[in-house]
């Protein structure tokens, strides 16, 4: 019923192979269930000089290597001609007998099961076997069934997709408000008529008269960490845990997952976290720059890694701190400062601690921290409610996917 082809990467040291008019589809692509373009395109060169090919409109592209089939299969119809890379297949299905999209909507459904079927056994990377992909058994109903079936899901799936897209686009509202809140609140104060004055600093504009002003070199301290590859040969060594940027999330620390470490016993003090110590990240993705959180001993001893700053107040209150490095202003400082290549940026400790911070007295900080956690509290509440939403849409999607393709349910006189 079907035949495969699959795909490459023309080389990047030819500048003649990229960006052309030929989409080029790569795991990164595929975030829905049809694909009207790609990140990259390459070039007519590019594909004659490389192991790809050109894939017609209405083909099912499906993901058969990467480490998203741990748990998911990503699929999806192409509406134009494309060109794919090697973690890509093409599905050729014999139309007199299957289309493109019931198949699509039968491994959505059966997800779970076709990954015990076709992974790879003792691959590095999770990868879908072509031999267990083509050798597997499918129940076809008819025509004109299957056609009723893939419109009452087409029909669902749409409803259904609008509604989480509504509820995720709330989601990201609030939290835009919740930035908004936070940096009005650590950069004007609460009084609306309080008198202002001119910060000096171009990126930070009027703060309260009253507030002063003083550079986190002045009011902290900036502990760098430890870098992976040190050589301890000949020296007495402890392994402790160490905490990466994937343990300092934007708001809340990921304790999960911490990594161990080898660290010289001589090295070891300079590198200890303490409570009261504002992480930081140094860089990655454009937003985990400067993101952070309180660190208040969760883990004794701990240590971190050189992506993570541990900034040590003793000017300031460690919650003032990570609030205000927290906000859009100073990220847009962080942003400034930062050294940048394609979605990627970081900021040394010498321009960290060069950073701008508004100090208002302690009684004002805790006022309006207090005021800001009440607020965060009853965004936070609503933010869980409606991801429990989104959670349930899902379920319910991908659960009408299943009934609907294994003939649980009978939708011939839903259409």
């Amino acid at each position: 019923m079907a035949r495969f082809s699959g795909g490459g990467t023309p080389t990047r040291d030819n500048r003649e192979f990229w960006n052309g008019d030929i989409p080029w589809v790569s795991p990164k692509d595929m975030k829905s269930e049809f694909i009207t373009g790609a990140e990259e395109c390459i070039t007519a060169a590019g594909l004659s000089g490389s192991s790809s090919s050109m894939v017609p409109a209405e083909r099912v592209l499906m993901v058969v290597r990467s480490g998203i089939l741990k748990h998911t299969i990503p699929v999806a119809i192409n509406s134009l001609p494309v060109a794919l890379n090697q973690d890509m297949k093409a599905i050729w299905l014999d139309t007199d007998y299957l289309s493109s999209r019931f198949f699509m909507r039968w491994v959505q459904g059966l997800n779970d099961d076709l990954l015990k079927i076709w992974l790879k056994q003792g691959a590095t990377v999770e990868s879908i076997e072509q031999d267990y992909l083509s050798d597997t058994l499918m129940p076809v109903p008819p025509v004109s069934e299957r056609e009723q079936i893939v419109q009452c899901l087409d029909r669902e799936t749409t409803r259904i997709d609008a509604l989480i897209e509504k509820k995720t686009r709330f989601i990201e509202l609030l939290r835009e408000k919740r930035q908004a809140l936070i940096t009005h609140a650590v950069t004007k104060g609460l009084d609306p008529h309080v008198k202002m004055k001119d910060s000096g600093v171009e990126w930070l504009g009027e703060v309260p008269e009253h507030w002063a002003l003083k550079r986190l070199k002045f009011i902290a301290v900036v502990q760098t960490g430890i870098a992976k590859g040190k050589d301890n040969a000949e020296k007495d060594t402890v392994e402790v845990p160490y905490l990466r940027v994937a343990n300092v999330q934007d708001g809340y620390l990921d304790l999960d997952e911490v990594a161990t470490i080898e660290v010289s016993i001589a090295d070891l003090p300079r590198y200890l976290l303490q409570p009261g110590d504002v992480l930081m990240n140094e860089g990655g993705d454009f937003d985990k720059l400067g993101r952070g959180h309180v660190w208040h001993g969760e883990i004794d001893p701990c240590i971190h890694q050189n992506h993570v700053f541990a900034v040590r107040p003793h000017g300031v209150s460690s919650e003032w701190l990570n609030t205000f490095t927290s906000s859009a202003a100073a990220q847009f400082y962080f942003m400034g400062r930062s050294k940048q290549s394609t979605n990627l940026a970081s900021i040394s400790s010498s321009n960290l601690m060069e950073i701008a911070v508004p100090l208002p007295c302690e009684d004002e900080q805790r006022l309006i921290l207090d005021r800001l956690h009440r607020q965060a509290a009853q965004m936070n509440t609503l933010v869980l409610r409606t991801e429990r939403s989104i959670s349930l849409l899902k379920e319910r999607r991908s659960a009408l996917i299943t009934a609907a393709v294994t003939g649980q349910i009978d939708l011939r006189e839903a259409v």
